[in-house]
Formats: structure tokens, sequence, C-alpha cells
């Protein structure tokens, strides 16, 4: 088997580079012509050559577009983080969010929990501060929003990642991606107010698995962290409706005799907060740290920058807001 020459960087197009960064932003050699200002065969030709100095293959063909390959993946946040660095010491660019001819939009991925926090935190600053940019939100839906973050299919993703932590020894050790964390909140057990186990001392382990449960899953799934943990006790409990949003569980358990659990943090936002008890699990539970992930691609952004300092800001309000809450008694 020979082994692979090396690239000759001396002769190498940086052009080629580029070229391979929108593509892989793209997966399309079409959009990434467009966006280029170039021809189709011009992008085609760039990549032929690219994969030539490299001698590795890049990018597949697939029925949607094209898919990179291992090789490609690797090489990209290297890639990117240079093109970067060079744009800003070439074409060092102020961003002002203030500007009212601004057309800089962002894409924030999150649950309806955080968002139900974060949102109205950013809405009362961007209104505060004149501030003029296109903030649009969607659903998060898994735990693992790197494809998501990829795709360019959001900027930041905001939430409880407890696979990926793993992936982070620190906030710049995650490869293509980067975290920081923004504010931390605990898990309660949720139920109307006047419910036969809201008075001190009702909620046991034993009442909690006897009762009827209503279990939030942003994927639907039959079975969650609750149900984990109750199963490294040797005990389960009945699930009689699973929900995908934190409001309707919290809509659903104030009007029945059903049990949730929901981050301390976010009832307060349900609006109906004196109808409701919520009591300590009567068993042990993760915490819950809420960080935002996003792709390497954006760590040097002016603009994308100013983005992550205002969500930080905005997590120092509820950071305050939690640390000084009680737990809930109810009515």
């Amino acid at each position: 088997m020979s082994t692979p020459r090396p690239v000759n960087f001396r002769t190498l197009d940086l052009n080629l580079l580029r070229v391979f960064d929108v593509v892989m932003e793209e997966r399309h050699v079409t959009r990434a012509a467009h966006r280029l200002a170039i021809t189709q065969p011009a992008v085609s030709n760039a990549l032929r050559r690219l994969r030539e100095a490299t001698n590795e293959e890049l990018f597949l063909p697939t029925s949607t577009g094209v898919e990179p390959t291992l090789h490609a993946q690797a090489l990209w946040p290297t890639v990117r983080k240079a093109l970067s660095s060079l744009q800003q010491a070439l074409e060092p660019q102020a961003f002002d969010p203030r500007a009212a001819a601004n057309t800089v939009s962002f894409t924030l991925a999150m649950a309806d929990a955080t968002a139900a926090l974060l949102v109205p935190a950013l809405a009362r600053r961007f209104m505060q501060e004149g501030v003029h940019v296109d903030l649009r939100i969607v659903p998060l839906t898994t735990r693992d929003p790197r494809d998501m973050l990829e795709q360019g299919r959001a900027d930041v993703a905001i939430g409880f990642f407890p696979d990926l932590k793993s992936m982070f020894v620190g906030d710049d050790d995650g490869g293509a991606f980067r975290r920081t964390a923004l504010y931390e909140s605990r898990y309660v057990c949720v139920m109307r107010a006047e419910h036969p186990l809201a008075p001190p001392g009702a909620l046991t382990l034993d009442s909690y698995c006897a009762a009827q449960h209503l279990r939030v899953s942003f994927a639907g799934r039959p079975h969650g962290f609750v149900d984990d943990a109750l199963a490294r006790l040797g005990r389960r409990r009945t699930v009689a409706i699973t929900v995908n949003s934190f409001f309707t569980g919290g809509l659903a358990v104030q009007q029945s005799d059903l049990l949730t659990v929901l981050p301390n943090s976010f009832v307060p936002a349900t609006g109906i907060v004196g109808l409701l008890a919520c009591r300590e699990v009567p068993f042990e539970l993760m915490g819950i740290d809420i960080s935002q992930l996003w792709h390497v691609r954006h760590e040097l952004e002016p603009a994308q920058r100013w983005l992550r300092q205002m969500l930080q800001e905005a997590s120092a309000e509820i950071r305050a807001r939690t640390e000084a809450m009680p737990l809930m008694t109810g009515a």
C-alpha cells in the first residue's frame, strides 16, 4: 500500500479552502456556487483540485447534494478557524447591533422551558438598548444538537446536554464545537395545589411510584431519565400521558391528579404557579446545567460573539432569580 503524499502547502491555492468551507456548510455544490458568486463547474473544479492536493476523497454525491467524508469532517474545524482568523486580521468588522439598517439574522435552538426564561430577558434588553437584529427561535428536540449546528440550522443551541459533557473538559475542548455554561436549575415534582400528595410528608418513594404520571419528552421517547433513576432503585412508575412541552405538562397536572417533573426555574413561567405545588423528588435526580453550544466556525465572528454575550447577560438574571427561589409550596 502506497503512502499518501503530503500536501505541498507552498503551491496550494488557498481559495480552494474557501470553496471547501462553503460546500461544507451548504452540502450542495449549486448552492455553494451561488454563495461564492461563481459557476457550479468552477466549484466542482476547485473540489477536484483540493482532492488531488490532499490525496483524499472529500465529498460523496447523494440524492440531495454532497456528503462530506470523515476526512473532510476532521479537516473542517481547522480550516474554518483559520479562515475566520484571517478574515478578522485582514478585514476587521465591528458589529453594531443598534444600526437601523442591520440585516443580521440569528437562529437559536431551545426547548420551551429554556425559551420561557431566556426570550423575555432578551426581549427586554433588545428594547431597552435599541437592538436591530432578526432573532429566530426554533425547537430543540434533541440532547445532541451537533448535527443541527454543523448543518447551519441554528447558530447556537441552548439546553441541557448531559451526554455531551464528557466532550468538554473546558470551554475549548469540544473539537468542532464550543460550550459555555449559562445557569443551573434542578428538577422538582409538580402537581396541582390540592393534590392528595401535596401536604408535607405525603410524597414518599412509595406514594410517588403508586401515582399516575405525565412524562415530558421532547422527542416522544417512551423512557426518560426519571425512569432510569427509578430503575436503579428497582422501582418504576406508571406514565399515563407523554407530552413534548413543559408548558403543556404544567397545565395538564394542574387540572388532574397526575404528577410530573419540571425544572424548578421554569415553574414560575407557567403563569399558574399559585395553582401548583412543588415538592422535592423522593429520590436522587441529576441537576440541570443549561449551556450554550455553537460551532467553532462562529468562534470569532463579531455578531456571533455579541449574541453569545447577550445570552450570558440574560442568563445572569435567571441565575439570580433561581438562587433566591425557595422550593414553592403551592396553595
